[in-house]
């Protein structure tokens, strides 16, 4: 018969493949993983040099333009207030603004109503740039009053220069601008201080978003500009231009990622974000332009960032799997090629193990480990041979010896009294016992007998176990039987015991004892107790005043005994410490409190009945561990005879 079966048996090769293999892969797994992630850092910390590099040159084409602005503007804003008696010049001077400057779109000059009282109401030179040729005009009108627009009175109220949040102009009377424009705004003043006008120089927001634009880090990047609102001047989709802020989206779908670089940004903060925009994860670098409230950033997808360092992962990952699939298959021919004699090797040690020890191992000459495992597999299997044939004789010897100590056992149980009820004659007398060895034979004993109305009653426990004990028990029984027929006390019983077992102890053998008399008429009890445990009378520990030694230890020795008067109608237990220190798989012991709990509940129980749920009480504490120690127990109880 087969060890097992053949079709539930895995291919030592194909484990030592896949076990190789495994290893490899974990290997592989950590050594990429450190890679990739090391990979992954450099990428993302070159895309935030790269992006913020290209962030900071925007920045820095923006701000040139808005310093040639801020230039244009203050290079030309002393001529005005100069020639002030001459209001035809300022047509002069905001066309060659615009003639210097072709990037600007238009150029105002524009003063308080009435200043020039014989221009009338409105006096506003404006130039503007059209992209083929410049036109000058007066451009206040009924319709369009200039001296109440945001460009006109935000640096006349702050009283400097301001950039203005992009506005569309419109002047049905006179030329304007088609397009989104910012203005920067500069008052001009008179000799005395006082406020006459302001001078505006207009740039088209669309060529600025074509600037700021063209710069994309990655192919899928763009920029966005917002101003000191949150209005976006720059952004991919021209619907949120002028009617959204960075914030608008959030109000529908908090985002406290959207939210953090919104504020970021309107602070004038500079830095990086990383958020979703789209669904799609996104690195966001920002940075304020300057003094004019605005800020410039640049949206990188990190689908752009990391295009590249995923294509490169999924190839390097297909390559990795390829290979450990190549490595399994390599590693399996050849193994399995190198350990075919040892699957043949097996078939025959299984066919030995079945049985046939006379099969012959297939021969191989090899030196290495299988050549090894050949001859040690022949050398077992001549050792079993003869193992088994000593094995035999062993089991037969075996036999016989158990046969021994079962006869043996029997002769013990023989020798004490068996048969309950004990005096069936009797009605004032309810006694009844138990003797459970550990092994085949024990060291316990107990022995009772009725004697001229006094029942002699003892329990002993030998010291060791076994054999040697159990001759020990046979020898100190026989003597309490004949030295107490004899009519001796308690203490005297002991003393002959004693002086009888003492002589020619080589082995230093011993056995405590407690050996009681009590007078059936009268209920007066005498007893001595050798060394042993004390007895439970009614639920309590009887207190001994005289302990006395074990028998068997001293041969002089005298022992002393001790008395009560009526004992009558109260439950003895008298045992050995097979009972209190039975212990349970965690060798924990019963102890002496739950013995007195059980004597309690059973206060009125029979003997029988007593004995019985002391011995279920060891057995349920064992829980099934063997016993550590022979039990006896031995449960007495005179009755007032009633008839």
């Amino acid at each position: 018969m087969n060890i097992q079966n053949n079709k539930n048996r895995k291919s030592l090769s194909t484990m030592l493949s896949i076990w190789i293999v495994l290893f490899a892969a974990v290997i592989f797994l950590i050594s990429l993983a450190y890679l990739f992630y090391e990979s992954r850092r450099a990428v993302r910390d070159e895309a935030i040099n790269r992006a913020t590099q290209v962030l900071d040159n925007t920045v820095q084409r923006v701000n040139n333009i808005l310093d040639r602005v801020e230039t244009a503007t203050n290079n030309t804003s002393w001529l005005p207030v100069r020639h002030l008696d001459a209001p035809d010049s300022m047509f002069v001077y905001s066309r060659r603004i615009l003639v210097n400057n072709p990037d600007l779109n238009g150029c105002s000059i524009a003063f308080e109503p009435y200043y020039f009282s014989n221009r009338g109401k409105y006096f506003s030179a404006f130039s503007y740039n059209n992209g083929d040729t410049i036109q000058t005009a007066q451009e206040g009108n009924e319709y369009y009053e200039y001296f109440v627009m945001d460009w006109y009175q935000q640096c006349k109220l702050l009283d400097r220069p301001v950039w203005t949040e992009p506005f569309m102009d419109y002047n049905p009377n006179c030329i304007y601008s088609k397009d989104m424009i910012a203005s920067y705004c500069k008052p001009m003043k008179d000799k005395s201080g006082q406020y006459i006008g302001t001078i505006s120089v207009d740039i088209s927001l669309s060529w600025l978003s074509k600037t700021i634009s063209s710069v994309k880090p990655y192919p899928n990047s763009y920029s966005i500009m917002i101003g000191s609102g949150g209005t976006y001047f720059v952004h991919p989709d021209t619907t949120k231009l002028f009617y959204e802020t960075i914030l608008t989206e959030t109000l529908v779908n908090p985002d406290s990622d959207r939210i953090a670089l919104g504020h970021a940004m309107l602070n004038g903060e500079e830095g990086m974000r990383e958020l979703k925009v789209n669904d799609e994860n996104c690195y966001v670098f920002y940075k304020p332009l300057g003094a004019t409230g605005w800020s410039v950033a640049i949206v990188c997808p990190a689908s752009d960032i990391f295009g590249g360092y995923n294509r490169l992962y999924r190839a390097v990952i297909c390559i990795v799997i390829l290979g450990l699939i190549l490595m399994l298959y390599v590693f399996s021919r050849t193994i399995r090629r190198k350990l075919q004699p040892l699957k043949q090797l097996a078939l025959q040690a299984e066919t030995i193990a079945s049985g046939r020890f006379d099969v012959d191992l297939p021969y191989e000459e090899r030196n290495d480990e299988i050549g090894q495992l050949r001859e040690s597999f022949g050398y077992m299997q001549h050792s079993l041979v003869k193992y088994i044939d000593e094995l035999k004789e062993t089991t037969a010897s075996k036999a016989a010896i158990e046969n021994e100590l079962k006869v043996a056992s029997d002769i013990q149980m023989s020798m004490v009294p068996r048969i309950f009820p004990a005096f069936p004659n009797r009605n004032d007398i309810d006694l009844h016992a138990s003797m459970t060895p550990a092994k085949e034979v024990g060291g316990d004993l107990y022995d009772f007998f009725v004697q001229n109305e006094k029942l002699y009653f003892c329990v002993g426990d030998v010291s060791g176990k076994g054999i040697p004990a159990s001759l020990f028990m046979a020898v100190t029984r026989n003597l309490f039987r004949i030295i107490a027929q004899q009519g001796h006390t308690p203490e005297e019983i002991a003393t002959h015991i004693n002086m009888f077992l003492s002589k020619d102890n080589s082995r230093g053998m011993f056995v405590t004892m407690f050996i009681g008399m009590a007078d059936l008429k009268t209920g007066h009890l005498d007893y001595c107790n050798c060394g042993h445990n004390p007895p439970v009378l009614d639920g309590e520990f009887m207190h001994l005043e005289y302990a006395n030694l074990p028998l068997g230890l001293w041969e002089d020795y005298t022992f002393t005994g001790e008395s009560l008067d009526d004992f009558r109608d109260k439950q003895l237990l008298v045992y050995t410490d097979g009972l209190n220190e039975a212990e349970d798989r965690d060798h924990k012991e019963l102890g002496n409190d739950a013995v007195l709990n059980i004597m309690k509940e059973n206060a009125a129980n029979t003997s029988r009945e007593v004995i019985d749920s002391l011995i279920a009480s060891v057995e349920a504490h064992r829980n099934g561990a063997d016993p550590n120690d022979d039990l006896t127990l031995l449960c007495l109880k005179l009755l007032v005879n009633n008839d």
